[in-house]
């Protein structure tokens, strides 16, 4: 079975260990972004599967290429052109002090790309999924058109779809998300939100909880899915449940409603080595467990624990096998040394 991610794969430049960025003489370079996290994983999980871009046709745009080729990903339909790979810098937060991101992405070779550099008949070709997230559309009006091309020929062909909503404030306006969000969302299979997404997009809220003081109402996020299904009628929508204690420690949980149940994860209590590309990690074990056929239950348990060892990894992508998470799911996590 193939899956096919589209989105913007970006330069990600972060200082040594916790090092402030004014502290930074020097800069570890490596990439991540959205979609591209959840096309590794998914190939990690020994997927069949395509990330679909736009890169600029020099070393910088062949290094990003590179690294997901490194992890068996199929990049060969990516578009070559534009003049520039969009940047991300990353300093890592630790106990009090939260992590920062600062963006430089502007007129990127995808940010600039035309609808007529993707042929998504072609693309989608023998494909049984396809993911983008809410950060793609953010990146421009004609992108948003690009997105709306391939989910049309999604339909076509019978293609499942999910999306992550994943609301960037530095990318776009909520009325702006709405917007457009609205418009694509009827092409969604399964859709995947935080606490914050369904709000900040749809303005469906989830009462009397507080992710800042760890508080989370589980009838709450069950009324926030079942809005959200009968909204857009998703087959399914899954729900992290992040409890934020600090910038080095969270609670992690997750809830998949299905149309008839709600099914909640176990929680991992976690220690936090890089956070960035937590939810792109759990989109990838969801849409990794639903190919499969697992069911409720054992699809959202998958994808929390295959998510929890994300974040004990470096850097955007999930290195682990199905393996690894299956063990994890027995274990419970006691992180005993494997000889």
């Amino acid at each position: 079975m193939k899956a096919v991610c589209f989105g913007e794969l970006m330069l990600r430049l972060e200082p040594n260990l916790y090092d402030r960025f004014l502290q930074a003489n020097t800069f570890n370079a490596t990439f991540g972004g959205g979609e591209a996290n959840v096309s590794v994983s998914l190939a990690n999980f020994g997927m069949d599967a395509a990330f679909v871009s736009k890169f600029p046709s020099h070393e910088i745009g062949q290094m990003a290429i590179n690294s997901l080729r490194k992890f068996g990903v199929d990049t060969s339909k990516i578009t070559r052109g534009g003049d520039r790979m969009g940047i991300y810098y990353i300093e890592k937060g630790a106990s009090v002090r939260p992590s920062k991101v600062i963006y430089d992405r502007a007129y990127s070779a995808i940010a600039l790309a035309s609808r007529e550099d993707f042929d998504w008949n072609d693309i989608l070709d023998g494909a049984d999924w396809f993911h983008f997230t809410g950060i793609t559309p953010a990146l421009g009006d004609n992108v948003a058109d690009i997105v709306l091309d391939a989910l049309k020929v999604c339909k076509d062909k019978g293609i499942k779809v999910s999306c992550d909503l994943n609301y960037r404030k530095k990318l776009w306006t909520k009325d702006k998300a709405r917007e457009v969000m609205t418009k694509l969302m009827p092409y969604v299979n399964v859709c995947i939100a935080n606490e914050e997404d369904a709000d900040d997009v749809f303005g469906i809220k989830a009462e009397n909880t507080d992710v800042e003081k760890g508080v989370v109402n589980h009838e709450a996020y069950k009324s926030v899915a079942k809005q959200l299904a009968d909204k857009f009628g998703f087959e399914k929508v899954a729900i992290t449940l992040r409890e934020s204690i600090s910038a080095s420690d969270n609670n992690w949980a997750a809830m998949l409603y299905d149309g008839k149940e709600y099914c909640f994860s176990k929680k991992y209590a976690l220690r936090i080595v890089d956070r960035v590309g937590g939810g792109d990690s759990f989109g990838g074990g969801l849409i990794y467990s639903l190919m499969n056929g697992k069911s409720t239950q054992d699809a959202i348990e998958f994808a929390v624990a295959a998510s929890a060892l994300k974040h004990t990894i470096e850097g955007d992508y999930n290195c682990v096998t199905v393996s690894e998470v299956e063990n994890l799911l027995k274990s419970g996590g006691s992180g005993r040394v494997q000889r």
